[in-house]
């Protein structure tokens, strides 16, 4: 293969049809037309269909005949390749809805288009709007229709624009405009690699110009940087005790002195070095490359965070909305908790909402389904017990696609198809961009809770009055100051007597913003900060969580089993004993690694 051929740009397209309309008939023709049959191929099929007593058709190149086989004829049905004068194909067709589905959502297989057949003679029908559908909802959207077997209707014009009016109609109602409607007949050939002088009413493409017009993705290298954090090392080959941060980088470019952002946490650093394995550093890495990063500070990141630069960051939210393709033996239910994959992080995850349901065995459509069954494919939205950054499938593959796991099976995997609002979405958005412009002295939050001996961590603590948090709370700095940790004790009180003494108690929305900020200055410091309020609510503590990021909050509950608060870390009943519950929360903070021995 010389260089030229190495250059150039290769497609998968998918083809989309009813088993009787045509599909392997058009893909055995584009086969034969395009010449990548090699010589005497087509021949040899030719010759076992006459030994065999079958007319010969074009579909039988795909067929796995055994007298095929014998002949060194093989040709893979569910990966076919072609090639034009532009570029490279391969065809994705798997051989049945199930299949087809499960390697489309679970990302086995990437469609960059879409060629979807009607037959001519039936018309516009159900399983014709099941596909159109089907593919709205996987996200494909360069879609070419092909009317196929206009030879059976006389070749029409009326027919065909009819079909074409009424089909186009149907897909601008799930978001597909199709670049074009080509009337073919595949048998014979006409409108497939070549114009047909039987149609001389259509002056549009044939299809090997329409698949050629189809727009090709961007490499990942030209998309926004996203590199998900796998670990962190503390690796003092250099005589230092540089972290070293490893991943893969996913998309984009990263390079020496870029500014970059970790999401969720809205960390910021400039990078320091690329590290390699076994290969000289060097100063950038593109995508596809597995590296280790070095920053101009010591910062505290976990798995699962994803690095972007600043101007182009990943979105960040607690609910998605999703296509979901479910594979587990037990359905999908509401209530039930799973887990949720996405590149690095995971995190637990629910089924809030389900808005259709598509039965991948027979294409049906369901709006009133209250669970996901087996191979099932549902329009739907998960809510998550924490944050996670993504991006939408459509933007971008690698962090818009996750798998589900229920116990300890992978039973379902889908995309990403966009974020929906929690109730902290708009404080989120705003603690980004305060963290993004923060103004920093010359100490970084690692460097103080290396001088400390511990991260800056918030214990909030939330239950009714008169349950015993104050006491707890007193206790629990009274023991961690002992123990010569840089604790605090902020009651929301205070913080309502001063800070708030220009608003108005039932502007909960102010108290609990102002509350979030005094204690991000606190931890910003480097502090333990530890919170009993009932001023600003008993269940805010989540508006809170979002406000003080990246600083992480632990979450305590005084208060009986019922009605606990979702997210909450640890619980105890009301009038616990003190020295106890403190012996809890610190035995929690140290297995997290907030606080040195103590």
């Amino acid at each position: 293969m010389n260089a030229s051929n190495q250059r150039r740009e290769t497609m998968q397209i998918v083809i989309v049809g009813h088993v009787d309309h045509g599909k392997s008939t058009l893909v055995g023709r584009l086969l034969a037309d395009t010449g990548v049959l090699g010589d005497g191929k087509l021949e040899k099929v030719r010759a076992t269909c006459e030994r065999q007593g079958k007319v010969f058709e074009y579909a039988f190149l795909l067929d796995a005949l055994e007298a095929e086989q014998d002949q060194g004829i093989t040709i893979d049905a569910a990966r076919v390749f072609f090639r034009t004068a532009k570029r490279d194909y391969i065809i994705i067709d798997a051989p049945g809805h199930i299949e087809f589905l499960k390697n489309m959502v679970t990302g086995a297989a990437r469609a960059e288009a879409a060629v979807l057949l009607i037959d001519a003679k039936e018309g516009v029908r159900e399983n014709s709007r099941r596909h159109g559908y089907l593919l709205g909802m996987l996200g494909v959207r360069q879609v070419a229709v092909v009317v196929n077997k206009m030879d059976l209707v006389g070749y029409d014009a009326g027919h065909f624009s009819a079909i074409a009016d009424e089909y186009r109609a149907f897909l601008a109602e799930v978001g597909i405009e199709p670049a074009h409607v080509i009337p073919i007949s595949a048998r014979r050939g006409e409108n497939v690699a070549a114009h047909s002088a039987a149609m001389p009413w259509y002056d549009g493409p044939c299809v090997l110009e329409a698949v050629d017009g189809f727009a090709k993705l961007l490499p990942a290298v030209a998309l926004p940087l996203r590199m998900p954090v796998q670990d962190v090392y503390k690796w003092g080959h250099r005589g230092d005790d540089a972290r070293i941060i490893a991943g893969r980088v996913e998309s984009g470019r990263i390079s020496v002195g870029d500014r970059v952002l970790f999401s969720p946490s809205n960390k910021t650093a400039t990078v320091a070095s690329i590290e390699r394995w076994a290969a000289p550093a060097g100063s950038s890495a593109d995508a596809g490359r597995s590296i280790g990063v070095t920053l101009d500070q010591q910062l505290y990141v976990e798995r699962g965070e994803i690095i972007s630069h600043v101007q182009q960051a990943p979105e960040v939210a607690t609910e998605l909305r999703v296509n979901l393709f479910w594979l587990g033996k037990r359905p999908m239910e509401p209530g039930r908790s799973y887990k949720l994959k996405l590149a690095t992080a995971q995190t637990e995850a629910r089924l809030l909402t389900i808005h259709r349901v598509l039965d991948a065995s027979d294409l049906h459509t369901r709006t009133d389904k209250l669970r996901v069954e087996r191979h099932d494919v549902a329009d739907a939205v998960l809510q998550l017990r924490h944050p996670v950054a993504f991006d939408r499938t459509a933007d971008n593959e690698a962090t818009g696609r996750f798998v589900v796991v229920d116990g300890y099976d992978i039973a379902g995997g889908g995309i990403i198809r966009d974020l929906v609002p929690d109730a902290q979405h708009d404080l989120r958005q705003q603690s980004r961009i305060r963290d993004i412009e923060w103004v920093r002295g010359d100490i970084s939050p690692g460097q103080r809770a290396e001088r400390n001996g511990h991260p800056a961590t918030l214990v909030m603590f939330t239950g009714d009055a008169g349950v015993g948090k104050h006491a707890i709370a007193r206790a629990l700095e009274s023991r961690l100051v002992r123990g010569r940790h840089n604790a605090y004790l902020l009651d929301g009180k205070n913080v309502y007597l001063g800070v708030d003494a220009d608003l108005a108690f039932d502007d909960r929305e102010g108290l609990v913003r102002r509350f979030g900020e005094v204690a991000h200055i606190l931890l910003d410091a480097g502090m333990l900060v530890i919170s009993t309020t009932n001023v600003i609510g008993l269940a805010d503590h989540s508006a809170i969580e979002t406000l003080v990021a990246p600083f992480p909050m632990l979450a305590v509950h005084i208060g009986p089993d019922e009605h606990v608060p979702e997210g909450v870390d640890l619980r105890f009943e009301p009038q616990a004993a003190v020295d106890s519950a403190v012996d809890g929360i610190l035995e929690e903070l140290s297995r997290r690694q907030r606080l040195r021995d103590h």
